[in-house]
């Protein structure tokens, strides 16, 4: 099978962009052709078909700001080099993943267009929020914009500055979900794929048929998570973005409250931005290696999301190491936590929970192996492919 995976990036930006290297690496594995498209950023790794990649844009000052306010709308740079691959690639299925603003659902109409079957997995909630995330300004949970069928509940996102608190991002993004509607993005699509239960719900809150919906987790490379630790070191960690969303000042207000070290790993804020504790490390960005000898023997890691997280690379991953998951009980999180067995959850948001259950998952006995063992039955590659191929032909 020829298979067209497209997203903005092509290096290991994030979560979606790790999903789509893995998916990748699985399709081949297995004999399929694959085909990338992407935009032509410095970082991607190297590919074939990087002369069908659009320039990258970005949405800040400077020479190209144009071009990047007309992205989203599809222009005709993007038009004619996705026209181009297909051209050249004829691919069996494109499968879209995180493609909104830099390079637009315009590609999944003209593959449509063509009688290609269009698959989309969903890392956000771009499709139901104009800023993604069901944030108003950034820091309030908010569905008002999952009204489709009537405008004015879009246009709540412009008067609250809802993007970048700035009426012109707001307005640009605005006006992109208003284009590309429910509707519009039903027709061009054949079948959306959820990857947490939670995902699928929004989406049906948001109008979206559930027949075109199908839920399938996100899955792991197992041979990543080899060598579990049976003894554990005296911390426990954090692996994350340091910003609002993703709770990691509730984190740290909790953490100076108890004598429990505390690794956190991820960039984002500046370290001055958090209370000083000399229990608590920042240790930075790290890669995958770095990283999974710092959660692998950790205790346990702790999730403390404040918005709706969908099916986090970061609970996977920890529990494929057979390390316990504290997380908040929001989003998607909850469906990969099985309470007392591989972790716990605590109210998102609430320090005072989330010490308590802190000071509870640091005293309790899990049982690592057993709980690697799940997880990598629960997320394994060959399961997911299983799945992904049945999709792809239409056969569920």
């Amino acid at each position: 099978m020829r298979i067209l995976l497209a997203n903005k990036f092509y290096y290991r930006r994030g979560g979606d962009c790790i999903c789509v290297l893995n998916a990748e690496k699985l399709l081949k594995d297995h004999g399929h052709q694959v085909a990338i498209f992407a935009m032509n950023c410095a970082e991607n790794l190297a590919s074939p078909f990087q002369e069908y990649f659009p320039s990258e844009v970005q949405f800040k000052p400077g020479i190209g700001l144009l071009e990047a306010i007309r992205r989203p709308f599809g222009t005709k740079e993007v038009c004619d080099k996705f026209n181009s691959l297909l051209d050249k690639f004829n691919p069996d299925v494109v499968h879209l993943n995180n493609i909104h603003s830099q390079l637009s659902p315009v590609i999944a109409e003209i593959a449509h267009k063509r009688g290609i079957r269009v698959i989309w997995t969903l890392h956000d909630y771009k499709l139901l929020c104009p800023r993604y995330d069901c944030l108003r300004k950034g820091k309030i949970i908010c569905e008002e914009c999952y009204e489709t069928t009537n405008r004015q509940a879009k246009k709540n996102s412009l008067y609250n500055k809802c993007m970048k608190d700035s009426w012109i991002a707001s307005l640009i993004a605005y006006k992109e979900a208003t284009k590309w509607n429910r509707e519009r993005l039903e027709a061009a699509t054949d079948l959306f794929v959820c990857p947490s239960q939670f995902m699928a719900l929004q989406m049906q809150k948001g109008g979206f048929s559930p027949d075109k919906l199908y839920t399938l987790c996100n899955f792991l490379n197992i041979d990543s998570t080899e060598d579990i630790k049976t003894i554990r070191k005296d911390y426990y960690c954090y692996v994350g973005r340091l910003s609002h969303e993703k709770g990691i000042k509730t984190l740290v207000e909790a953490a100076k409250q108890l004598p429990y070290r505390l690794i956190i790993i991820g960039g984002g804020m500046e370290n001055t931005a958090f209370p000083h504790s000399q229990h608590i490390e920042f240790v930075g960005y790290k890669q995958w290696d770095e990283i999974k000898q710092i959660v692998g023997n950790a205790r346990f890691t702790v999730v403390p999301s404040e918005w709706y997280e969908n099916n986090p690379l970061s609970v996977i991953e920890a529990e494929s190491l057979g390390t316990p998951v504290l997380g908040a009980n929001i989003g998607g999180i909850p469906e990969l936590i099985d309470s007392n067995f591989n972790g716990m959850t605590f109210n998102s948001g609430n320090i005072l929970d989330l010490k308590t259950k802190i000071q509870e998952m640091w005293m309790a006995k899990f049982n690592y192996m057993e709980i690697a063992a799940k997880a990598r039955e629960r997320f394994n590659a060959e399961k997911y492919y299983s799945e992904i191929m049945k999709i792809y032909t239409d056969s569920l």
